[in-house]
């Protein structure tokens, strides 16, 4: 076999590796343990941008752990949204390391380098596994990396906040375990192409059982996509996070709306019979509501960071709005709108930073303060990021939004759609107008010298991301292609199925 045929795991094995060899290496030769670091997140990239060029004409890779067939064995699979996603991660791991190594974040700890590398090992397998059980498993290796990420610096906040978001997490994990355990004894396996031919067969008596079941998972789910009423426990959390921790977070409520995305149709599709869909009809206003909660969010929002926040809660809600709607259309516009609302969530936090960075005591608190130097690079860079975490024009939120738009039009309802993303854009203008203004262009009484400036270093990490969101409105053709091709694939439940148990005995 050639290493092409390990590709699969390759994404998992590098960061696992990495993390022990970062870690053995820190306290005596701290230069070798970032470029470990800095090396895995390389590797990762290109193994990630090989395994997309492998699966863009529509194969499926199912790699079988120890030659097990499925589904008696732990299977990977690769398709094209868990290779865009895999992507997806390895670039924000690249800029939030960045921005970790310029600014000394990484310095506040002993642990940030193997940690950071656990993190990425959880996501790249909760985006690659085949089976629900291990997805717990991987959901759990980016929650307890996360926690030590969440807590990296110290401090009274960080630790009111983390044990805050310990608890929700604790209570996610055993309600999933609680919904494998129905799982499995309904149907007798725990692969998701399996279950998804297996579901239409459970008898009447246990239909019951098995909706609960979906609507656990479906929970659990939503926890981590922080929908309303299960969102209370990001804002802080995030808030208080090390910006570089910050911004690889934002891609962790997108870990939630993946899974929704994976499991729903492969498990709980047509071929479901009675618990067909039994998680959409919960999503749709749980998706208009969250959005409503993230823009007021940013509206009434203290401090950039805080501002970020509420900003993920509100386009992550934006994105499942076209998820809800289970088509082609609507879902291949979600991926898109996916991709961008990671990154300029990203662009917030990093920028929120930099703008601490120079303000001295006034940190990134949405008051009037010194007038720094710089402060016009500095206050361009956040107006960008806005318009991206908005959706105005030129950037891809843009072009997102309008590919949800219109998409929804053929849904049931999308007048409540078309009002809430509008309305919540402007509320989302209006927030950000304010905050920028206060921030950037007014001068606080009694605010003192401005602080010396640091180096310009820290800017170069949010300018990647912006430039990322540029690209991916420049490149808006061949994406939003790329997505609607993954989404279709998605919705083919058969086509999984057959990649996956292809050794399934007749």
């Amino acid at each position: 076999m050639s290493l092409l045929d390990h590709l699969p795991i390759l994404p998992v094995a590098i960061p696992a590796l990495a993390a022990p060899l970062a870690l053995l290496a820190m306290r005596r030769r701290r230069a070798l343990a970032v470029g470990i670091a800095v090396l895995s997140c390389l590797v990762q990239l290109g193994l990630a941008l090989v395994l997309m060029a492998r699966v863009s004409g529509g194969a499926i890779l199912a790699y079988a752990l120890g030659d097990w067939p499925a589904p008696f064995g732990i299977v990977l699979v690769a398709d094209r949204l868990a290779a865009l996603m895999l992507v997806l991660t390895s670039v924000l791991a690249l800029i939030a390391l960045v921005h970790a190594l310029v600014t000394g974040a990484d310095r506040k700890g002993w642990h940030f380098h193997p940690l950071f590398q656990f993190q990425l090992m959880g996501l790249n397998g909760a985006f690659l596994t085949g089976d629900l059980f291990n997805l717990f498993v991987f959901f759990e290796v980016l929650l307890i990396a996360s926690y030590g990420l969440m807590l990296h610096g110290q401090g009274p906040a960080r630790l009111k906040a983390g044990v805050q978001y310990v608890v929700v997490n604790l209570v996610g994990s055993a309600l999933f375990l609680i919904a494998l355990g129905m799982l499995y004894a309904l149907t007798g396996t725990l692969n998701m192409a399996d279950m998804g031919l297996r579901v239409a067969a459970v008898p009447a008596a246990d239909q019951g059982m098995l909706r609960i079941a979906a609507l656990l998972l479906t929970s659990v789910f939503a926890i981590k996509a922080a929908l309303v009423p299960l969102h209370l426990w990001l804002p802080r959390t995030y808030a208080v996070s090390t910006p570089a921790v910050a911004a690889l977070f934002a891609i962790l409520t997108k870990v939630g709306v993946y899974s929704l995305i994976r499991v729903v149709p492969q498990v709980f599709g047509e071929g479901a019979g009675a618990a067909a869909w039994v998680p959409a009809p919960w999503l749709y206003p749980a998706a208009l509501a969250s959005a409503v909660v993230g823009f007021a969010g940013v509206f009434v929002a203290r401090s950039l960071s805080e501002q970020a926040a509420y900003a993920v809660i509100g386009s992550t809600a934006t994105l499942l709005v076209a998820v809800a709607g289970w088509s082609a259309q609507t879902l291949g516009a979600g991926l898109y709108y996916l991709a961008h609302s990671t990154l300029a969530g990203a662009a917030l936090f990093l920028v929120a930073d930099v703008a601490a960075r120079r303000r001295g005591s006034f940190g990134d608190a949405a008051i009037a303060g010194p007038a720094f130097p710089g402060r016009g690079m500095v206050a361009l860079m956040f107006m960008a990021a806005a318009i991206a975490a908005t959706g105005l024009p030129p950037l891809s939120g843009f072009i997102g939004k309008l590919l949800i738009l219109m998409s929804v039009t053929t849904q049931p309802d999308w007048g409540w759609a078309w009002g809430v993303i509008l309305g919540t854009t402007l509320i989302g203008v209006i927030g950000f107008a304010r905050t920028g203004s206060a921030v950037f262009w007014k001068v606080g009484e009694g605010a003192g010298a401005p602080p010396a400036p640091p180096s310009r270093a820290d800017m170069i990490a949010p300018a990647l991301a912006l430039a990322l969101l540029a690209a991916l409105s420049v490149g808006a053709g061949a994406a939003s292609d790329y997505t609607k091709a993954a989404a279709a694939q998605v919705l083919d439940p058969a086509q999984t199925a057959a990649a996956v148990l292809v050794e399934r005995a007749p």
